[in-house]
This record gives C-alpha cells, sequence and structure tokens, in this order.
C-alpha cells in the first residue's frame, strides 16, 4: 500500500515515470489560465439548481438565478420498494443499511447525496447511500435508466467531469471511487483511496480527479489525542485515462510543517482557485479553512472563523465530525463562501484579506455552491429545509427558497424548458 504523500515503487524506472507523471498532476493544476467558462445549456434547456433532499429521496429544481422560482421537484427513489426487500433479504445489507441509518444518518436513510443532471437535460443522476449505488433518472418519465452498485455498502460524493461523459463516486465503506459512463452506467474505471473517499474534483483540462478521503467520521473516538484513530486521510490524484494513482498528499505533514498539529487532516469540502494554483479545504472539527498552494505543495494560510456561543463544545455532538461543512469561491476567486454547520451561520470571506462579513443566520447549513451567474453563495439549510442565497458583493441573504426534507447538495444543472415541473414518482 502507498503511504500517503509518497509515490508507487515498483522499479527504479517506474518510479522515474510515476515522479515525472505526478510532478505533471501537481503542477499542471497550477498551470492552466483559467477555468472554462460553464458551457450555457442547449437550446431548449433552462440552467436550473438542484438541490438533494437526502432522507426524502427527491430533489428540487430551482431557477439558477434570482428570484429563484420553484420550477418542481425529481422523484430519484421510484425503485425503493425494489431496493428495500433486495436490502433486507440479506442479513449483512440489512445490517449495514440500519448501521447508515443510525449513524450518519442520524436516524434517517441516506436517500441520495449528490446529483448532477446529464448535458442533454433529459435525465439526473444520483448516488444513493443507503442502497449503496448511482443511478440514472429519465426527468420526464421517472423512469431509471441504468443502476450502478458501487463496491461495498455505501456511495458518497459526486464530481462530473467537464464533458459530460464521466461521473467519479466516491464508494466510501470500500476505499474505492468508481468512474461511471453518464450515457450507459457502464464503468470506464476505478481507484483506491485513503479510508472513507468524500469529495472529488475533475481538473479543468480534464487530466486528473482529486480525491479527499475524510476517514472515520461516525466513531465516539473524538478526542484530539485518540485523532490516529480515524484511519489514513490524504488527498489521492488520479490520472483521467487509466486511473492510475499518480500521488497522494498527506495534509498532515503540511499542517505539522505551518505549525498545526492540533488540526485534524480530514479534508471536508473543497474550493480551487480559477487558475487552479490554490486549494482552499475545511478540516474536521475547525471552525475555519486552510489554504494550501499546489505548486509550492505547502499550506500557505488558515483563517479561524468566529465560534457560536451556543454551539456545544463537545465533539461528539457536532454531525459526523463536521464543525464547518460547505464551501465555494466566485467565478472571479475574490470571495469564499463558507458554511459554518454547527455554528450556524454562513458567512463571505475576502481571499485577499481573509476577513469575514456578517455572519448570516443559517440553520444547519451542510453545503455551498454558487448560481448560475456567479453573484450569490446557494447554501442549504439541513436543519430548517430551506435553501438561502447569500450576496458575494454585500455579504447578506438576499433570498430564501423552501425545499424537501434535509436538504444537502446543491448542483447546477440543466432541464428542458417544456418539463412540466414533476416525474411519474
Amino acid at each position: 500500500m502507498v503511504k500517503p504523500g509518497n509515490f508507487f515503487r515498483p522499479s527504479r524506472l517506474g518510479l522515474i515515470r510515476r515522479a515525472a507523471v505526478a510532478a505533471v498532476a501537481l503542477t499542471s493544476i497550477s498551470s492552466a489560465v483559467a477555468i472554462a467558462e460553464p458551457t450555457p445549456p442547449a437550446p431548449g434547456l433552462r440552467e436550473v439548481l438542484l438541490v438533494g433532499n437526502n432522507w426524502e429521496g427527491t430533489a428540487d429544481v430551482i431557477g439558477s438565478t434570482a428570484p429563484y422560482e420553484k420550477v418542481g421537484r425529481i422523484s430519484v427513489i421510484p425503485d425503493k420498494e425494489a431496493r428495500m426487500a433486495e436490502i433486507f433479504s440479506n442479513p449483512v445489507s440489512a445490517a449495514l443499511f440500519l448501521g447508515i441509518r443510525h449513524t450518519v444518518g442520524e436516524g434517517n436513510d441516506q436517500l441520495i447525496d449528490d446529483l448532477y443532471t446529464t448535458r442533454d437535460g433529459e435525465s439526473i443522476i444520483a448516488s444513493r447511500p443507503s442502497f449503496a449505488d448511482v443511478v440514472s433518472v429519465d426527468i420526464e418519465s421517472g423512469d431509471i435508466n441504468w443502476r450502478f452498485p458501487v463496491s461495498g455498502f455505501r456511495a458518497d460524493h459526486m464530481a462530473i467531469s467537464r464533458d459530460g461523459a464521466t461521473v467519479a463516486v466516491s464508494a466510501s465503506t470500500s476505499n474505492t471511487v468508481h468512474v461511471v459512463d453518464t450515457a450507459t452506467g457502464v464503468e470506464r474505471g476505478q481507484f483506491a483511496t485513503g479510508d472513507k473517499p468524500h469529495e472529488n474534483y475533475y481538473t479543468s483540462d480534464g487530466k486528473y480527479i482529486w480525491n479527499m478521503a475524510i476517514g472515520e467520521v461516525n466513531t465516539p473516538l473524538d478526542a484530539p489525542a485518540l485523532d490516529f484513530t480515524k484511519g489514513d486521510r490524504y488527498i489521492t490524484v488520479a490520472d483521467t485515462t487509466n486511473f492510475e494513482r499518480v500521488r497522494t498528499i498527506d495534509m498532515r505533514e503540511r499542517l505539522d510543517a505551518f505549525g498545526r498539529n492540533d488540526l485534524s487532516d480530514s479534508v471536508r469540502p473543497v474550493a480551487f482557485t480559477p487558475d487552479e494554483s490554490k486549494l482552499y479545504f475545511q478540516v474536521s472539527f475547525f471552525n475555519g479553512f486552510v489554504e494550501y498552494d499546489i505548486a509550492q505543495d505547502r499550506i500557505t494560510q488558515i483563517k479561524e472563523l468566529p465560534k457560536n456561543p451556543e454551539t456545544s463544545p463537545r465533539r461528539s455532538d457536532w454531525i459526523n465530525d463536521s464543525r464547518h461543512h460547505g464551501l465555494s469561491m466566485s467565478p472571479d476567486g475574490s470571495k469564499l463562501c463558507v458554511a459554518g454547520t454547527m455554528d450556524d451561520y454562513a458567512t463571505i470571506v475576502d481571499r485577499e484579506t481573509l476577513t469575514e462579513g456578517p455572519l448570516v443566520p443559517a440553520s444547519k447549513p451542510y453545503w455551498a455552491t454558487v448560481n448560475g451567474t456567479g453573484t450569490d453563495c446557494v447554501i442549504s439549510e439541513s436543519a430548517s429545509d430551506s435553501v438561502s442565497a447569500i450576496s458575494f458583493e454585500s455579504g447578506e441573504r438576499v433570498a430564501s427558497i423552501p425545499v424537501g426534507d434535509h436538504p444537502q447538495r446543491i448542483r447546477l444543472g440543466a432541464v428542458p424548458t417544456t418539463w412540466s415541473g414533476t416525474n411519474n414518482n
């Protein structure tokens, strides 16, 4: 097994070749001029925000910009009865299903984690943690186009490639990322990760996938002295042509070098700068974020944000080891939007000064993304079943929209302009 921060060493020649690839993987991401602008929806499609209601198994569809009108709702669990019957026919599957319900699910089934639409707007692709799969659902009919069971017993975060051809999905109990064809549901490849793979990211040139492993987040061993029990947590960089791992980055070493051995190295939500030269990320138990210079391979700044005095000081009370969970960046790279999950606020941070704006009250905000015009950050408020838009310019809330049960991931997508606003399930 490759240790975090090292390369494979099958032979001296292999080492040289892999080191060269790894150098490219580390530096090419910072050499791009800028991320390409999102492709406008094709004729006959409208851009929307997709909100995954985790405990309900639905996706609310909202206009991508103000006034954020509700467009409709899509069910991603038309086969729920069949899946439940399948799960409970196997004692091992049933035990693990119930384990998800009573740990990371907070007593609920996790029916949708991440979601995207296909380029043609005809289907929604969703990862379903409790069903341990990824499905493509026809937006008009509500029928399942294809289903891909992940290895292990739980599916987690996804990322979609820039051309929309593949999705990368974390199989969190098997320490694997599967790369799946969005048209057919056929696996294109897979690669191994650290313990409990979480966030995924395709680089703008399409050459690499970055995966962040968060380790065990649902154990009671949360004291800093027991951090070693959380497992192997590191970033894995994989080549998208052959799905070989070309580099691992252990933030433990970088945090220690910065003088912060008190911080967890569990990399949670991330945001890259537009030129992909810097990575910002949140870590478990911390009310703030870290800045990492990719070309220099070192942490350059750490920002601690205010604590809510009403937040429990007990780490065991923080959901899945989160303190802050949700991070996005304005398209021009000047502002960061931070979801202060357990502190019940969101805030816009100036990237140059790292000064936070108003602390906007929010009910357990669990994700942050950018709206269609890049003017607002949109957060999910999982405790109040709503999403809110916060202006990057003013730092104030400009809209609040009710959604379904326990919203988490929010993604931009597209649906047909003729869509009736619901599928048949």
